[in-house]
């Protein structure tokens, strides 16, 4: 069995921001089993947490960013990636400012931190993304593409092309995470010195400097040029020239790939946004953080499809957790377990459809069809347990004190027949939550085959 990990303790760094140029804290603290990853914007009233989670992925501009309300982190992908290679499964991140300190443009300073704090394992097993069949992702028109495969750990195999000589052709594989902090945790982020520029005048990163990225001279470097940079980037005192070996000022590269390798840390941070570890072969060409978000979504529908949430921080429900929230009991509660949930906006829900049910003896006997009726009557109590979720506290033997009424049932269409042995997947969609009322759509699934479908509406109210 592999336990979950989190830190021995809390371990503070300060830094700025790339793009806002604001000055933060950043603090890991140790949390208990299953609380995954999240991130807890102190400077803000309430503290409000965002689950480290693709679904809550809300920009892909320049890095990428996540947020939940109002409230948002910005340029996460290289705490996640750090946590992934070091296999943290349960951490608190305080950050005082709105996006996560670049620090030298790697990974390395935030493993320095977690090295520090030290890592100490937990008793809960830890719940891989396991990958069946192959996951494909292409970008239309373009050379991106990213490809996952079946594997019994993890592998990332990744190029790059780019027209400029000092970048040109690179390839790397990662051939597990043991070689993630020597190999790859270190290696710095990079950019084209006219991108740098550009932006500069733009008003964009605005904590950026000429010595947290690989600058890749890609103009002339003129006296004028120089004279110019210097006054975009009034407050860096450090030198500014010519590079021959292509970068700027003749940085010295971390290792001779150091751009591929920098995709890597970013590409494994992005897909532990899945919530856990993914096991499987990685290859990828090209990509970038709206492309390693793609495939992440990808894969989390191949686990949605596979009845599973997939990843330690990944909320899942036992049928203890769901008595807690639904007052429905046997022969009458229709869901036995919860693969899914991201509250008030989705839930994947599963009923084991057992010849034994009480409905079997007298709906068609024969021939015996579970009744279109129920499998409508589950999906309203999978939007039921998505709506009251908030209102649960797992060690909570009380139960919730809030309650829902269904209030209407539209468009519903039966499509197919659901027999005894068969796994019911329920996949219901808040379309529109105001004032606590919740419209909703849910459809049933048999395998990849669709049996049922159906519009609702509810009231979500506390006691």
């Amino acid at each position: 069995m592999s336990q979950q990990h989190t830190i021995g303790k809390s371990v503070s760094l300060s830094g700025v921001g790339l793009h806002t140029g604001a000055a933060a804290q950043v603090t890991f603290n140790p949390a208990p089993e299953n609380y995954g990853i999240r991130f807890v914007r102190t400077d803000l009233e309430g503290s409000p947490e965002i689950p480290a989670d693709i679904d809550y992925v809300v920009d892909l501009s320049r890095g990428t960013a996540i947020g939940k309300g109002d409230a948002r982190v910005y340029t996460v992908e290289h705490v996640m990636s750090c946590f992934a290679g070091l296999e943290i499964d349960n951490c608190r991140v305080e950050v005082t400012a709105q996006e996560i300190p670049i620090m030298d443009g790697s990974a390395m300073p935030y493993v320095e931190l977690v090295r520090q704090a030290g890592i100490v394992g937990q008793n809960a097993e830890r719940q891989y993304i396991n990958i069946d069949e192959p996951v494909m992702y292409t970008k239309e028109k373009s050379d991106v593409a990213v490809a996952v495969f079946p594997l019994d750990y993890l592998r990332i195999t990744l190029e790059i092309d780019y027209k400029y000589p000092a970048l040109g052709t690179q390839h790397t594989t990662m051939q597990s995470l043991k070689d993630y902090v020597s190999d790859y945790a270190s290696a710095r982020t990079f950019c084209l010195l006219s991108e740098i520029q550009t932006l500069r005048e733009k008003g964009l990163i605005k904590g950026g400097s000429l010595d947290s990225a690989l600058v890749v001279q890609d103009v002339e470097l003129t006296q004028e040029r120089i004279d110019y940079i210097r006054k975009l980037f009034d407050n860096y005192k450090g030198p500014i020239g010519p590079g021959e070996n292509a970068f700027l000022n003749s940085t010295e590269l971390r290792y001779w790939n150091e751009p591929c390798r920098h995709k890597v840390l970013d590409l494994l941070g992005d897909l532990y946004l899945l919530g856990g570890p993914i096991k499987a072969h990685i290859l990828a060409a090209r990509t970038g953080h709206a492309a390693n978000i793609e495939t992440a979504k990808l894969i989390r529908e191949q686990q949605k499809k596979k009845g599973t949430g997939g990843g330690s921080g990944a909320i899942q429900l036992s049928y203890e957790d769901i008595t807690k929230i639904l007052p429905h009991r046997f022969p009458f509660l229709l869901i036995d377990k919860v693969a899914h949930i991201v509250p008030d906006k989705e839930i994947v829900a599963i009923k084991n459809v057992s010849f034994n049910e009480e409905y079997f003896s007298g709906h068609f006997p024969g021939n015996p069809v579970m009744p279109g009726v129920l499998q409508i009557e589950a999906i309203a109590q999978a939007a039921g347990i998505m709506g009251l979720y908030n209102n649960y506290k797992e060690n909570d033997s009380q139960g919730i004190s809030a309650d829902v009424l269904f209030m209407g049932i539209d468009n519903a269409r039966f499509r197919g027949m659901v027999r005894p042995g068969d796994v019911l997947r329920i996949e219901v969609k808040m379309t529109q939550f105001k004032r606590g009322v919740g419209k909703f759509r849910g459809q049933c699934f048999v395998e990849d085959k669709l049996v049922c479908e159906a519009d609702g509406l509810a009231m979500f109210q506390k006691k």
